[in-house]
C-alpha cells in the first residue's frame, strides 16, 4: 500500500459515518511506518478526513502510546485550537497518551477543562477521561480530578455520569 492511500480510504460519505477508520486503523496497526500520514490527516483541509485521521489515531495508539511522541508539540496545540467536536474527543483520549513534563501537563489540564464547557456530551466525557488518565500518574492534580469526577457524577449528562463512577472508582483504588 502506498502511503498516501490511508488518508484516501477516509474521504467520502457523511459526518455520520467513521467511513473506513477501522480499516485503516488496523492496517497503520500492522505497518507502523503509515502512521505519519495518517497523524498528518489530523490537519487535513477535509474535515471527514479530519475527524476519521483523530478516530484511527486514537485506535492505533491504544496499544502504541509512543507513536504519538514525536508529535507532541503539534498536538497539544491543535488541542487547544480545536473546534470540531470529533476531532476534541479523540484528543482527549490521545493527549494524556503521551509523556507530558509539568508545563505541557497543565496545558492538557487547561485544554481538558475548556472541553467540559463543549456542547457534546461526548467531548465532555472523553474530557473528563483524559483527566483521569492524567490523575493516573501524577497525585498532585488528583484531589482536582476526582472533584471534577464527583461533580459529573451529580450533575453531568447520563454518559459524563456513568463514566465518571467507572474513573472515581479506578482513581481511588489507585
Amino acid at each position: 500500500m502506498r502511503r498516501t492511500d490511508v488518508l484516501l480510504l477516509l474521504r467520502g460519505s457523511d459526518r455520520r459515518s467513521i467511513g473506513r477508520a477501522d480499516q485503516v486503523a488496523a492496517i497503520v496497526a500492522k505497518t507502523l511506518r503509515l502512521f505519519p500520514k495518517l497523524i498528518a490527516g489530523l490537519w487535513s483541509a477535509d474535515p471527514l478526513v479530519r475527524m476519521r485521521a483523530a478516530d484511527a489515531s486514537e485506535k492505533v495508539t491504544r496499544k502504541n502510546p509512543g507513536l504519538l511522541t514525536p508529535y507532541k508539540k503539534e498536538l497539544l496545540v491543535l488541542m487547544t485550537e480545536a473546534t470540531e467536536q470529533e476531532l476534541r474527543w479523540h484528543l482527549a483520549v490521545m493527549v494524556p497518551r503521551l509523556p507530558l513534563n509539568a508545563k505541557e501537563r497543565q496545558l492538557a489540564i487547561s485544554s481538558l477543562n475548556t472541553y467540559l464547557e463543549d456542547r457534546s456530551s461526548i467531548v465532555k466525557t472523553f474530557a473528563l477521561q483524559g483527566l483521569a488518565d492524567l490523575a493516573q500518574n501524577e497525585s498532585s492534580i488528583r484531589p482536582r480530578v476526582v472533584e471534577t469526577l464527583r461533580e459529573a457524577t451529580r450533575n453531568g449528562t447520563p454518559a459524563m455520569k456513568a463514566r465518571s463512577r467507572k474513573l472515581l472508582l479506578r482513581l481511588e483504588r489507585g
